[in-house]
């Protein structure tokens, strides 16, 4: 049985509610697969550059070595990146909160979405997307629209032009997007829908 709606055509399926094509589609064993695996190498790509790079601004710099030290300045410069160049106190927050809450969690989702078909990871997937997109907010605004002029009082080289701006904003831009990505599967995909609804019954 199928009729027309706003979203497209919607189908009857024995034992189910009416699915959205776009849930359909995440359905598709090989989809899903797909998207797990993309998934789990965006969290195994985290760890390094949390543990390597990001944490420098809010653990003791004798920690890392003088090489990786270096890399971290060249980056900050090279792309006029004021975060990292001078951590404001509001975006240390954000880099502890990774540290505490999202670093234990990359390599358990990192197994999950690698494994495939854990449905335990539901839950613990969104509240990460959620809190990720959230602290991506202020950062692509700040990088957007922030004075970074002298008379700004901004302690970090910002971007002036606005291809810096651009530039900078698509090395943070996947941070947002992935986790983006993340949430509309775990939500929309059938494979993990139903089967929190089956656990409420």
């Amino acid at each position: 049985m199928t009729r027309d709606a706003p979203g497209g055509q919607w189908k009857q399926r024995a034992g189910f509610a009416l699915v959205a094509p776009n849930e359909r589609m995440m359905g598709t064993p090989g989809v899903r697969r797909g998207l797990e695996w993309l998934l789990g190498l965006y969290f195994l790509s985290h760890v390094p550059i949390t543990l390597l790079l990001d944490l420098q601004a809010v653990l003791p710099r004798e920690l890392y070595p003088f090489e990786l030290r270096n890399l971290l300045k060249w980056y900050a410069e090279e792309f006029k990146d004021p975060l990292l160049q001078d951590p404001p106190t509001w975006f240390k927050s954000f880099l502890f909160c990774e540290l505490v809450f999202q670093l234990p969690f990359f390599p358990i989702a990192t197994y999950a979405f690698f494994k495939g078909g854990c449905k335990w990871i539901r839950t613990p997937a969104i509240i990460y997307s959620v809190h990720t997109m959230t602290t991506l907010i202020p950062i692509l605004s700040t990088f957007l629209f922030e004075d970074f002029s002298k008379a700004s009082g901004f302690k970090g080289q910002g971007p002036k032009a606005f291809h810096e701006r651009l530039t900078l904003i698509s090395i943070y831009a996947p941070y947002f997007l992935i986790p983006l990505v993340l949430l509309l599967f775990m939500l929309r995909s059938p494979y993990y829908k139903y089967e929190e609804k089956r656990k409420k019954k």
